[in-house]
């Protein structure tokens, strides 16, 4: 689908924020294995963010909308809510920026994203695992000690960091028909969407989201902002709804939209981890697994695939759990 609305992200911004966040990220790598191109049945580039700092692309936007802020803005620090990568993310851009983050967690946030979280410096504060309790935390600590709010996707910069590791990914891998990336609450896709159009008018720009919620893809299908039900998915990063910002971009520029089933993101995270030897967590397995199950429809096609993190919780990995119900 398309348009000629004005976007709240460009790719100027983008990157003018790979300019500012070059000297605190990892430039991460692509790789390809002849092995999964054969079971995907296309010619895929795996751009590998599970390798970034923190083990997850939220580094990228984290650190551009923490050094965007002006000295007075940052002074009290910063605050968010985040299931883990972001507050995560946010803790380590406070930190090297050097003023205090605070950081609402839901109850049922991975133990490994809060351990995360604690050891690079963040101050957490636990609530509900609903949007709803997240907000009013969230809003309740800005109003104790004056912090800077940086949402973990409804925001500009965090979009315009977030679109960074795609335009990384269109100078290593210059000739791509296709790029692909999970949608929570859209910053990653969004931006991804944004440098994409920018790099090649012509390329497809596919969504990736779980079945089990699946708010974004019905925003998208239906041109209204969808209130998202309760998500119950393994993908816990995606377990956000569609923000704003990311509604708009993806309403201009995306092509396409896959919704997968659980058992396929669970196939994908092992397929990834058996045949490339590469940790990823589940969020990070949702476009290989739309790629499982929709093949047939990008079959020989050059694609790009963002995996999103690598922060798999080792005691909880999903085919353990499967083994012992079996």
């Amino acid at each position: 689908m398309s348009g000629t609305g004005k976007l709240p992200v460009t790719f100027a911004d983008i990157d003018a924020a790979a300019r500012r966040i070059a000297p605190f990220i990892h430039r991460t790598p692509v790789f390809a294995s002849h092995r999964l191109n054969e079971i995907l049945g296309v010619d895929a580039y795996f751009k590998c963010e599970n390798f970034q700092r923190i083990g997850a692309f939220k580094a990228r936007g984290a650190h551009n909308a923490v050094f965007a802020l002006s000295p007075e803005q940052a002074a009290p620090g910063v605050a968010t809510h985040s299931s883990g990568n972001h507050a995560a993310a946010l803790s380590l851009a406070a930190r090297n920026r050097g003023i205090p983050a605070y950081i609402v967690m839901p109850s049922n946030a991975p133990r490994i994203k809060m351990e995360s979280v604690r050891r690079l410096g963040g101050t957490i504060r636990l609530c509900e695992p609903t949007m709803r309790a997240r907000g009013a935390a969230v809003a309740e600590l800005i109003a104790e000690c004056g912090a800077t709010l940086i949402h973990p996707y409804d925001n500009d910069e965090v979009i315009a960091g977030q679109g960074t590791a795609a335009l990384e990914l269109f100078g290593q891998v210059p000739e791509l028909d296709m790029v692909m990336a999970p949608v929570g609450g859209g910053g990653l896709m969004s931006g991804t969407a944004v440098a994409a159009r920018a790099a090649r008018r012509k390329m497809r720009i596919v969504a990736c989201e779980p079945v089990q919620a699946d708010d974004a893809y019905r925003s998208w299908a239906s041109g209204r902002l969808q209130p998202g039900s309760p998500p119950d998915t393994i993908a816990d990063g995606l377990r956000t709804t569609l923000g704003e910002r990311a509604f708009v971009i993806l309403r201009e520029l995306l092509d396409d939209f896959v919704t997968v089933r659980e058992a396929s993101i669970v196939a994908a995270m092992r397929l990834v981890w058996e045949v490339m030897k590469v940790v990823i967590e589940p969020s990070a397995a949702v476009p290989v697994a739309a790629l499982l199950e929709a093949g047939d429809r990008f079959r020989g096609q050059r694609v790009g695939v963002i995996l999103s993190g690598g922060n798999a919780d080792l005691d909880r990995l999903p085919w353990l759990a499967e083994s012992a119900r079996a």
